[in-house]
């Protein structure tokens, strides 16, 4: 299925297609697959060459560790994560290999996760990245050590059919995309002008 999407033209085509979508097929993705996803995260820039980034991932076949990532996610995204091939949480270092805290360990972490979802879109994949989990029970069910944080939690998989969904997601799967306009986020010379 191909979303609509009121994206300009000229963007890369692979940002163009970039969606995140609820409804993922019962399709396994190949570890050699998420080995590229995971590469292409490696590989994004950081603070300081810092790569402050960690993943705890779990494929659907390996169904104790998938219960566990899906056990951190908030009941609603509980719902429909269950049918991804992936789970995963994105994991922060906060501190620099010299030990002092590191503020951009969110903002490099996040930079990795895009580059692991346009990597995605490449290999036919969707990714769908979550607030909705719970840090806290990230750190204990995940043995997330001390310094490190719960970031963001994603699902992985092949696009699966919006029927599989309820009723009031399958609108969301098939709905036009939005984003605020460029004006309302882009200033010239201050914040607001």
């Amino acid at each position: 299925m191909k979303k609509i999407t009121n994206r300009p033209s000229g963007l890369q085509p692979l940002i163009q297609q970039r969606w995140s979508p609820r409804a993922f097929s019962s399709q396994a993705v190949a570890p050699e697959v998420l080995e590229r996803l995971l590469e292409a995260a490696r590989w994004a820039p950081s603070c300081y060459n810092e790569q402050p980034w960690r993943f705890v991932v779990a494929h659907a076949s390996d169904a104790a560790a998938f219960a566990g990532i899906l056990s951190t996610l908030v009941p609603f995204n509980q719902g429909w994560a269950k049918s991804a091939a992936v789970l995963g949480i994105a994991v922060a270092n906060l501190n620099f290999a010299s030990g002092k805290p590191n503020g951009w360990a969110h903002y490099d972490t996040g930079q990795a996760m895009a580059q692991l979802a346009i990597q995605a879109e490449h290999e036919g994949l969707k990714v769908h990245q979550m607030g909705g989990f719970d840090p806290a029970a990230c750190q204990e069910a995940l043995a997330i050590p001390e310094g490190h944080v719960a970031a963001a939690a994603f699902a992985i998989g092949y696009e699966g059919d919006p029927a599989t969904l309820d009723p009031q997601l399958q609108g969301q799967e098939t709905g036009q995309g939005e984003r605020k306009p460029l004006a309302e986020i882009v200033f010239h010379g201050k914040f607001g002008k």
